[in-house]
């Protein structure tokens, strides 16, 4: 099978059918061999019964539903899990991605020999209270991700090599930063595509103000993971270990300022206790060896919980 399209929706039961025969015809034009596979994301909106009517029309549409919502992350993880072609495709179902861009999109995978080709809308319908923190997401991932060829993480047209789909998991709210998932995977021929941003045709965004706040959150989690996520101890161990020598250090000046003071016959001020220094110092050394400890579980216990990509999955067809 040359191309596999992953749809995540939620509540998108009007766009469903023009998004389907619109990729339809697109694949039959290019004589491409496909699959349309749309995760249903806990919709309650009658998409579940447009995907079920429009597979008996079209059995190159394949559906998934949720039992509940999950997010964009599980939809696609588990759409990642049943993809069968060579090269993956992933799209919004709002209609704002253009099939149009699959053919180009496919060639550069298949030619060029891309690992994965992101989307980038560099002209956006959007408001500036969306393209301004975006703008500034996206400044800080190229920094720490290293990936700095892409303008644009979070667009929701990629197309991946079917390697990559099948190498990385995608959890939480991780569908942000796919590709430095896929870069810390070891998949580091990432590229970018400029594509069309339709304005929204039916319905309205399911993604409110929360949105920027677990995006920082899933950027601090995505950087520790990728850095740290294989050599915990490197992190808690470092940090352990400066924190306890400064602290020891502090301790081992208090006591000889107090034993030279006597050894000499100078008046003793204060005691030990009685100085700020000494519970600081204190203070140090015992969170450096609770950091210490932390470091060595964290390097005994796997950080992949083996349930973690379990979802209720109610009907395949």
């Amino acid at each position: 099978m040359d191309i596999s399209v992953v749809v995540p929706l939620y509540d998108e039961v009007e766009s469903l059918p023009e998004l389907t025969s619109w990729i339809s015809s697109v694949m039959d034009n290019n004589r491409f061999t496909y699959e349309i596979i749309l995760v249903d994301d806990g919709s309650s909106d009658g998409s579940w019964e447009m995907i079920r009517k429009l597979q008996k029309n079209n059995p190159f549409i394949k559906g998934i539903k949720f039992r509940r919502n999950y997010g964009k992350s599980a939809a696609l993880n588990t759409g990642f899990e049943a993809a069968q072609g060579d090269v993956v495709i992933t799209m919004d179902a709002d209609l704002q991605d253009s099939p149009d861009e699959i053919p180009e999109l496919y060639r550069r995978i298949t030619e060029e020999k891309y690992d994965l080709v992101s989307g980038w809308k560099a002209k956006r319908h959007d408001p500036l209270s969306k393209t301004i923190p975006t703008k500034i997401y996206n400044a800080a991932t190229r920094r720490m991700s290293g990936i700095h060829n892409l303008h644009d993480f979070n667009c929701g047209l990629k197309a991946y090599r079917k390697a990559v789909v099948k190498n990385i998991e995608v959890y939480g709210e991780m569908h942000r930063y796919i590709p430095v998932i896929a870069k810390w995977a070891g998949f580091v021929k990432i590229g970018e595509q400029i594509v069309e941003h339709r304005p929204r045709k039916y319905g309205k965004t399911k993604f409110g103000i929360s949105r920027f706040i677990n995006g920082l959150l899933d950027l601090m989690s995505i950087f520790f993971v990728g850095k740290f996520g294989k050599r915990p101890m490197h992190f808690f161990g470092t940090i352990g270990t400066l924190s306890f020598l400064a602290g020891t250090v502090c301790a081992i000046w208090i006591i000889w300022d107090k034993l030279y003071a006597i050894a000499h016959g100078l008046k003793v001020h204060r005691d030990v206790t009685a100085q700020p220094l000494f519970y600081i110092a204190l203070v140090a050394i015992i969170l450096g060896s609770q950091m210490f400890l932390t470091g060595f579980v964290a390097e005994l216990v796997s950080r992949s919980a083996s349930e973690r990509n379990k979802y209720q999955v109610e009907e395949i067809i």
